[in-house]
């Protein structure tokens, strides 16, 4: 095959040898002696009546009987046919992929002669491969297809990773891409992202899903010393008319403190009284703006929702206003309450984590407790601007 190295035994090797010499002694006419010269319908479309075997693009049927038996070991693109590719195939230890994996070499010449079936991907930082999730195949057939073709081409350049992203709207593909090996990474509202790890003999290096969640609380606490609190309609049994901290979770790419600002917002106000819900729905929501102060305290929990770990963020805020409006889809109450009177409660005073953390804001205030701040820094590690918590380096910093 032209660029490609093959390695077979001394049986192929004298058999191909064989095949080749009593083709020769066929076909002295029509070619010049060791030139791998041949006469072709090339000569009727432009083309030089002599042309080299390899640069001839003419099909095997095009030949003369005479030049058939010449050209009969290999295709117009110099691919190796069916016979001469098993033997190939048996001698690097491949078993031609009858058995459905993918765990074994395979040919140049079947990659050539399928290399118009690879699925568009581009490569990672990490020699992965990523599948164009906007250019695949139109209909699930091709796509079957086109799945065992690109793993097998993908092997041969000595790729590992493949990650197949697969949109809402290509939802058949799912368990074409299973049935080929494929596992379930994560998905999202718009699309299954999955996985497929190539080496047999090595263990999968594919980061795994994310494994935590991010939640916020917001103790707004005013001159008055009075703390922002919610009743939640819906609420677990042990919270039932309790007074509570707003709290909410992180949304992607958003920073730790502006998600504190933006849950109390959307549990305790928006400046203009309301709030476009992700179902079309306007909501009243209690009028209450903040800005951050510090990062007080963090709790970090296993197997809490989905057997996710679960990072929450204490933030202390300071209200710029203090009109309450409360939104009656999602808020049973909400108010102003005295510090005293929100520690006094027993669901603060008979829970350890709710109770530390009531201690520690209390501690803050009387400025015996330093919480940390947030700095924007950049990193050449990813290039990058990111947010840095810190303790200010002198009481001057703080407020």
């Amino acid at each position: 095959m032209e660029g490609s190295l093959v390695v077979v035994d001394s049986s192929a090797a004298a058999s191909l040898r064989a095949t080749a010499a009593a083709a020769g002694r066929r076909r002295a006419a029509g070619r010049r002696s060791g030139s791998g010269i041949l006469s072709c319908a090339c000569s009727s479309r432009g083309t030089p009546a002599c042309v080299p075997l390899d640069t001839c693009r003419c099909t095997y049927s095009d030949h003369e009987p005479a030049t058939r038996a010449t050209r009969a070991p290999f295709s117009s693109f110099g691919r190796m046919p069916r016979a001469a590719n098993s033997v190939v195939a048996r001698v690097n230890g491949w078993d031609g992929g009858n058995n459905g994996s993918h765990g074994g070499w395979t040919t140049a010449a079947a990659l050539e002669e399928d290399s118009s079936s690879v699925l568009e991907a581009r490569e990672d930082e990490y020699g992965g491969m990523v599948v164009d999730a906007d250019r695949l195949p139109s209909d699930a057939a091709a796509f079957a297809r086109s799945l065992p073709v690109s793993l097998s081409y993908w092997k041969s350049l000595g790729k590992k990773g493949v990650w197949l992203k697969l949109p809402l709207d290509r939802s058949e593909y799912i368990p074409l891409a299973v049935k080929e090996g494929f596992r379930y990474h994560h998905a999202e509202e718009s699309y299954l992202m999955l996985t497929y790890w190539i080496p047999d003999d090595e263990p999968c290096l594919l980061p795994a899903n994310a494994s935590h969640q991010v939640g916020v609380g917001g103790f707004v606490i005013n001159d008055k010393m009075e703390v922002l609190v919610v009743q939640e309609k819906y609420a677990a049994s042990s919270l039932v008319g309790a007074w509570k901290l707003p709290t909410g979770f992180i949304h992607a790419a958003e920073e730790i403190f502006t998600g504190a600002v933006r849950e109390v917002k959307e549990e305790a106000g928006v400046r203009d009284g309301f709030h476009e819900r992700n179902d079309g729905l306007r909501a009243l929501y209690m009028q209450i703006d903040t800005e951050f102060v510090e990062l007080i305290a963090f709790r970090h929990a296993h197997n809490v929702a989905f057997q996710k770990s679960d990072l929450f963020f204490i933030c202390m805020l300071r209200p710029l206003s203090s009109d309450i409006k409360i939104d009656e889809t999602e808020i049973q109450a909400a108010k102003w309450m005295a510090l005293a009177e929100f520690m006094e409660q027993p669901f603060v005073q008979e829970d350890h984590m709710f109770r530390k953390i009531s201690d520690i804001c209390v501690r803050r205030l009387r400025r015996r407790y330093c919480g940390l701040t947030a700095h924007h820094v950049v990193s050449k590690f990813d290039g990058g601007t990111s947010t840095l918590y810190y303790e200010p380096e002198s009481s001057g910093d703080r407020n």
